[in-house]
């Protein structure tokens, strides 16, 4: 079962990467953070429209790997029309995921984020698939200060 997520794993890894989703500026975006993975040149800037406490759009600018830009299409994909409280989680589950730190990890609680499950075996690739996520943590936060995984 494995090998079929590492499949799945490339599969939309490669997808979101050549065809990320939201890749565009939000005009007058709420809320608009930077991030930096020094490590790998990865660059974003992630932009986010509330209403009340929900989500209602997400997009970014950057560049970066194939995993950090797939990472940042699927997330900006999923987190509209969450709650902030609900993004915050999200977060949660992504890093404990990523990082490895829990090794019965439950993958359906993260639905296709799954697919980036595999980054928690290349532990330089880690803060690649992060780092979008640590971004939207600060915008939740509405923290204005540039993020690095440094």
């Amino acid at each position: 079962m494995f090998d079929d997520l590492r499949d799945l794993y490339q599969e939309v890894i490669f997808d979101h990467n050549r065809n990320p989703r939201n890749f565009r500026i939000i005009e007058n975006a709420d809320r608009k953070v930077e991030g930096f993975n020094p490590l790998c040149g990865d660059r974003l800037t992630l932009y986010l429209q509330m209403e009340g406490d929900v989500i209602a759009d997400a997009s970014f600018q950057g560049s970066g790997c194939a995993i950090s830009t797939a990472s940042v299409s699927l997330m900006t994909e999923i987190v509209k029309g969450k709650t902030e409280i609900e993004a915050e989680e999200l977060f949660k589950k992504f890093h404990e995921m990523t990082t490895g730190k829990d090794e019965n990890f439950n993958l359906e609680a993260i639905g296709k984020l799954a697919v980036l499950a595999g980054v928690r075996e290349y532990p330089a690739r880690v803060k690649c698939a992060t780092l979008a996520w640590h971004t939207l943590d600060a915008a939740l936060k509405n923290e204005q200060q540039a993020i690095s995984t440094e």
